[in-house]
């Protein structure tokens, strides 16, 4: 069987759809149950989490590079969109934002932070929607940091400024209705 290439260098960021942005800082060979696996040794920051990934499971559980420079803008453009709130039930919307953010989708990512974004004037949001809130707009942020070689909170100032510059826009409308 022939070696495949490794899809990822030590020192590149990529995206482990459950926890975000990381960077790959070894390639190790181990024998785990009397088979050798070669793995990815990825290091979160911000969690302090070290986590060793087979190269040949990186496929199957979505870890990819970064998203593109057209995909970065497509999320941009997301969050400037008027917030989709769905009337349903608050534990069943907050399933569908846990699963988009655990896709890793940036585009998704983006929605949710979109949707659940609250202008200071308005009225106050509950603990889990904050919570949700801060979980997607942290993810949207990293990967944000990671492509444009920047801090997490500049990118975080970046994306809420994008989103106060326009959200106000959509609350003025609905109070008039």
């Amino acid at each position: 069987m022939a070696a495949k290439a490794l899809a990822f260098d030590v020192g590149d960021y990529v995206v482990y759809p459950k926890h975000g942005v990381g960077r790959v800082v070894e390639v190790q060979s181990e024998e785990i149950a009397g088979m050798n696996l070669d793995l990815y040794v990825l290091r979160f920051e911000k969690e302090r989490m070290t986590l060793r990934v087979p190269v040949n499971k990186v496929e199957s559980i979505g870890m990819r590079k970064l998203s593109s420079d057209k995909t970065l803008k497509e999320a941009m453009e997301t969050l400037k969109g008027k917030p989709k709130v769905k009337r349903t039930m608050w534990s069943r919307r907050a399933q569908e934002y846990e699963a988009k953010i655990n896709s890793g989708d940036l585009v998704s990512i983006a929605e949710v932070t979109r949707d659940l974004f609250r202008p200071e004037d308005q009225p106050e949001q509950s603990y889990s929607e904050r919570q949700i809130f801060e979980a997607a707009s942290s993810r949207l942020a990293r990967e944000l940091a990671a492509m444009e070689k920047t801090d997490e909170p500049t990118a975080l100032t970046k994306i809420l400024d994008v989103l106060k510059e326009h959200a106000p826009q959509y609350y003025e409308s609905t109070e008039e209705a």
